[in-house]
């Protein structure tokens, strides 16, 4: 069974969440999505996962979403968004098998474990 957190070390969400899944004895598979971008095909595996719209996978109140005019736009030029600026990405997010969930709050990582 295979547990990934998408994760960005300096937000406190992210960390907070990591710590959690610590203290429940999780080690997930770690991946900073800024370092390591997603391409659109992980993106929609995630989404997917999550059961949800992609614009609930996105930082709507980030400056950049409201610079690149992102409002209005289709899912599938969202997720190109995010492929090119990864910091839209809501943050973090557990993956583990076929299920997903935003940790925000932290605590919401536990419904998938």
């Amino acid at each position: 069974m295979s547990t990934t957190l998408y994760h960005n070390p300096r937000c406190s969400k992210s960390r907070e969440t990591l710590k959690l899944l610590h203290e429940h004895g999780i080690q997930p598979k770690i991946v900073e999505y800024l370092k390591e971008p997603l391409n659109v095909a992980m993106l929609q595996n995630i989404q997917s996962a999550l059961g949800c719209a992609f614009i609930e996978m996105i930082r709507t109140q980030e400056p950049l979403f409201k610079d690149l005019q992102l409002e209005n736009a289709a899912e599938d030029d969202l997720r190109c968004a995010v492929v090119d600026n990864p910091a839209l990405l809501q943050r973090p997010i557990l993956v583990k098998d076929h299920r997903a969930a935003i940790g925000r709050p932290p605590e919401n990582v536990l419904s998938i474990l």
